[in-house]
């Protein structure tokens, strides 16, 4: 199972090369910050002035940016990201429990990571995964009709494969 890059230090030659490579693109705002993100597991608070110096943009458009879109994060994340699906289907079929048993599993609520830095836990409006609802995604990997238990199967795997890893 394929997890997130960890987060990686800022580096500003790292952030400025980012913008080079895209600042002749029209509307290059949304490419610097994916490419950002894929590269440093976040986007910085630190790197928006100078996104914004090399845009041509001011501060208050790339926080516009960032924080209406749910998939850009300001804060390093976890080895895995796990997204809890809260649209009305996965409500319908238990996804609020799945919810509290993962908070409690893990020790963390959304939007946290745990303290071992392996899972950081999201909310998500919807995997369009309806019709195997309650659903999970870990990474780019969506999985349907989660459970508790099967919850905690899917963690066991994580922590085992990250085990492996060390």
């Amino acid at each position: 199972m394929a997890a997130l890059p960890h987060s990686t230090p800022y580096d500003e030659s790292q952030l400025l090369a980012i913008c080079e490579r895209f600042k002749h693109e029209p509307g290059p705002l949304l490419q610097v910050l994916h490419a950002v993100q894929d590269c440093l597991g976040h986007v910085p608070t630190e790197a928006v002035p100078r996104i914004a110096e090399a845009l041509n943009l001011s501060r208050a458009e790339i926080h516009g940016v960032i924080s209406f879109y749910h998939y850009f994060r300001q804060r390093p994340v976890g080895r895995h990201v796990l997204q809890i699906c809260r649209a009305e289907s996965c409500q319908a079929m238990g996804s609020r429990t799945l919810e509290s048993h993962a908070q409690e599993s893990l020790g963390i609520d959304f939007h946290e990571t745990s303290a071992d830095g392996q899972f950081t836990l999201l909310p998500v409006y919807c995997l369009g995964n309806c019709a195997c609802s309650p659903s999970v995604r870990i990474a780019d990997a969506t999985f349907g009709h989660v459970d508790c238990a099967a919850f905690d199967r899917l963690i066991a795997d994580l922590s085992a494969d990250s085990e492996g890893d060390a």
